[in-house]
């Protein structure tokens, strides 16, 4: 049997930098357009009101999470599927993520089931869980954040405006 070893890129600290601040700035796209869609998702009190829209945030949030591990792995060496037949799936990323970051494979798999099982494709309704899988999402985003970007991405899932007491302590 003839197998092909799996070709590994080297690419410059200035490569890096700029595939980091690509990547990075779409996947944060994503999950700006997830948040948007979440608004429209009616939160009452502990649960969405409006499945369709918790879907589609929790499928745009899933696909930034994919661009930013794209990115991981391209910069750790490895090239990302680019045809139909490698095509890409979950057992792609646990297996390459795996190899090279046990922690973060955690959050990966986290992020699966709550954003893309739960979410996309069961609609879960429970706003703690989906805050649980956009804090996953930006916990993965985070690995890719070009350097000079100071802070980290913080997970906002909208929620309603908290009313304030309008008198003045003085």
């Amino acid at each position: 049997m003839n197998v092909k070893p799996k070709k590994v890129f080297v690419m410059s600290v200035q490569e890096q930098q700029e595939t980091k601040e690509k990547y990075y700035n779409e996947a944060i796209r994503y999950m700006d357009n997830a948040k948007e869609c979440l608004k429209k998702a009616k939160k009452e009190g502990n649960y969405y009101r409006d499945s369709k829209y918790v879907k589609m945030a929790c499928g745009t949030a899933y696909s930034g999470i994919l661009i930013a591990l794209d990115c991981f792995l391209i910069t750790k060496g490895l090239h990302k599927p680019t045809t139909a037949k490698q095509r890409k799936s979950i057992e792609h990323y646990q297996n390459n993520i795996g190899k090279l970051d046990r922690k973060m494979l955690d959050v990966v798999n986290s992020a699966y089931k709550t954003l893309h099982l739960w979410g996309y494709y069961d609609g879960i309704d429970k706003v703690s869980i989906v805050k649980d899988g956009f804090e996953d999402a930006y916990v993965i985003i985070d690995k890719i954040k070009p350097s000079g970007l100071n802070g980290t991405t913080k997970a906002t899932v909208p929620a309603k405006p908290v009313a304030r007491n309008s008198k003045s302590k003085k």
